[in-house]
């Protein structure tokens, strides 16, 4: 791969092309290969999509020679723009060598910490890339259970889970996974799937589905803010160490959370911050500027903050927040 394909946000901190960002990325996102072999309904690189090759979720993603790239990385990774690169790899047939070249190759002229999501089928492929210089390996669910994978995806829920389970019992500490709010589950189906992961020790990346152009459900509307938000925060909860029964569900939504001081819990604003790897923020990526920001590339304000507790309509002023109390 001669040639790789990087974020617009990305290309104007690491090549220096000239772009419109108000959050700058924090990680450098770089995509190799393009036109996927799997179909995910919502995915622009999908096999059957009609979006532009260039394309991955709403962002637009400029080609630039590979050596040079890792070189315009390597500058950012040391003069601190960049603390992270991310290689979303796109499952085109040739993927698994060039991952593991990609990954060698920046190791050896980098000491970026480096992320890897590809379509990794045992644990092994995940061991040999943390071997080439890999930090971390992301295995994406997608979708938080099994009907709603088949709906959006190809493939098995179950033998997903296992490989991901597994790849997080081999290499602790070191393996992501991607959950999208809206594929069809409910919020009490997230908040079971998001448990589960952190209990094995998974990091989680929480996305919003966003329908774009030329995909399979780019007619479907996006989860409403509101469901957003209270998965956020019961995401923030068990990332802090606080038990499922925590998040009290009623008829499959969240109707509270059985917490003591939740108000305060959630001040600092970073429960509504993009959620994944460390150091990854994703500008953009669920977003339009000046539109609704499911996840905030940067520190809230305190305005933010009380806006996003607002739109999750079940906190209120209470010490226990617990709807119905």
């Amino acid at each position: 791969m001669n040639f790789w394909r990087l974020s617009a946000g990305t290309a104007a901190v690491v090549a220096g092309l000239a772009t419109r960002s108000e959050a700058p990325p924090t990680t450098a996102y770089v995509m190799l290969g393009e036109k996927c072999r799997n179909n995910c309904r919502f995915c622009t690189q999908a096999r059957e999509s009609g979006a532009r090759a260039n394309m991955l979720s709403r962002v637009t993603w400029p080609a630039a020679e590979a050596a040079k790239t890792i070189i315009g990385i390597d500058a950012a990774y040391v003069a601190g723009r960049i603390r992270r690169a991310c290689l979303q790899v796109v499952h085109d047939g040739d993927d698994r060598e060039g991952a593991a070249e990609a990954v060698s190759s920046m190791s050896a002229l980098s000491g970026v910490p480096v992320c890897v999501s590809s379509n990794l089928e045992t644990v092994n492929e995940a061991r040999r890339l943390i071997a080439a210089g890999a930090d971390r390996i992301c295995v994406a669910l997608d979708a938080a259970t099994p009907a709603a994978y088949r709906a959006a995806k190809e493939g098995d829920w179950d033998a997903r889970w296992r490989l991901l389970a597994e790849c997080a019992a081999a290499l602790p500490g070191r393996v992501t996974t991607h959950l999208i709010v809206g594929l069809g589950e409910t919020e009490e189906e997230m908040a079971d799937t998001l448990a589960a992961c952190i209990e094995k020790g998974i990091t989680v990346g929480l996305f919003a589905f966003t329908p774009v152009k030329g995909t399979a459900w780019a007619g479907l509307a996006a989860p409403p803010v509101g469901r957003y938000r209270r998965v956020q925060v019961a995401h923030h909860l068990l990332r802090q160490g606080y038990g499922r029964e925590a998040i009290v569900c009623r008829g499959g939504a969240i109707g509270g959370f059985a917490v003591d001081g939740l108000a305060g819990l959630l001040a600092d604003g970073t429960a509504f911050r993009t959620s994944g790897c460390p150091d990854c923020n994703r500008p953009y990526y669920n977003e339009r500027p000046g539109g609704v920001m499911y996840n905030y590339p940067r520190p809230l304000t305190a305005a933010e903050t009380a806006q996003a507790i607002a739109e999750c309509e079940v906190i209120g002023g209470g010490a226990r927040a617990v709807a119905g109390d």
